[in-house]
């Protein structure tokens, strides 16, 4: 039987109690040591696991029996967190977004290839049924000609969690506000399926919350590169928190992902044109109640797609191959967000590349 892989996390809040809990149950895991600033935090994290803690990330990370560490600190320290684990020779697990400047997000990548060590960014969504079953359609043509793919993150954050630390709605910590803390996820999948973004138009502003920087509500319209068009609505005002919606449409057939659920996919069949349009008579399922989303409670998230996405960490660990999400991958959300907010800060659109 193969060697369990030792793991550490650096930052102990919520994200990072959540990485806890769910490498502790899988079996090619270990969790050896946590870290984090708040020594109460750290303490607390590893007395649940029986394990070692740090005040100082750093002294951790010259343990040499640690392989792979998972950063789960706030989104402005990500590329220099990591950039510290590239150099101490580990491979690095580190939550979305990869960091909120894009030129750091680039130095982190280089790190890693310049160590010879393995990164993967969180999108945990692209490991669901649902993402996998529509990424499959797409790459074997069954929608033909892409023509809109849209996105909705209409979530619930009350003032008490923006109040809860003191680096949330920042820009300097948190990097932004619904689009690059909350919708990064969808985001990332729409780019997934539609395919690269050649410019964006986009307007930003802080509607429904007090004392912070960043946005709580976007719209945003895409040209992607192949000529289909697209949108991006969130918020973190739609009381008490509905779903996540995506909806993917081509010239021969559409899929809806709600809650994270395949809800709707229907393709075109010449002998099944019942009608003057064209239509089967076919229904699509019901709508998810987003359960395990984040949609009211960053802390409700499922742990099932993290998990898969950290077993396939360790299988690229073990097999010196790339993650699925790697650094490259993980870098065209936060592309896109940086340039939704360019746009609204200048009132223009965006060509990409940045």
């Amino acid at each position: 039987m193969a060697k369990k892989l030792r793991f550490a996390i650096i930052g102990c809040g919520v994200i990072g109690k959540h990485h806890a809990q769910i490498l502790s149950e899988i079996p090619d895991a270990e969790l050896a040591a946590v870290a984090d600033e708040a020594a109460d935090r750290a303490k607390s994290l590893a007395e649940k696991y029986g394990i070692d803690y740090y005040t100082d990330y750093k002294e951790m990370l010259a343990r040499d029996d640690i392989d792979i560490v998972n950063v789960c600190t706030p989104s402005g320290m990500h590329a220099d967190n990591a950039i510290d684990i590239a150099k101490a020779g580990k491979h690095a697990i580190v939550e979305k977004p990869m960091d909120i400047v894009l030129e750091k997000a680039d130095r982190m990548i280089a790190a890693f290839r310049e160590a010879g060590k393995k990164l993967t960014v969180i999108s945990q969504h692209r490991f669901d049924p649902a993402t996998v079953q529509v990424k499959k359609d797409l790459e074997a043509g069954k929608f033909g000609k892409l023509i809109l793919g849209t996105a909705a993150i209409n979530w619930y954050r009350s003032q008490a969690y923006y109040d809860s630390g003191d680096w949330r709605g920042t820009w300097a910590l948190d990097g932004g506000g619904v689009l690059m803390n909350q919708s990064i996820h969808t985001i990332d999948l729409l780019q997934y399926f539609m395919g690269p973004v050649e410019s964006i138009y986009a307007h930003c502003a802080t509607l429904g919350h007090e004392r912070i920087e960043v946005e709580d509500v976007a719209v945003a319209t895409l040209k992607f590169r192949n000529g289909a068009l697209g949108t991006i609505v969130g918020t973190t005002c739609a009381y008490p928190g509905l779903t996540t919606r995506l909806e993917i449409f081509g010239e021969n057939g559409s899929a809806v992902i709600d809650a994270d659920k395949l809800v709707f996919h229907q393709f075109k069949e010449e002998s099944d044109e019942d009608n003057l349009y064209g239509v089967k008579k076919k229904a699509g399922g019901p709508a998810g109640e987003g359960e395990g989303t984040g949609a009211a409670d960053p802390a409700a998230i499922s742990a099932n797609s993290h998990r898969l996405q950290f077993e396939d960490m360790i299988a690229a660990v073990r097999e010196d191959r790339e993650p699925l999400v790697n650094g490259e991958e993980g870098r065209p959300p936060l592309e896109i967000i940086l340039a939704i907010y360019q746009s609204a800060r200048t009132g223009q659109p965006v060509k990409l590349p940045l």
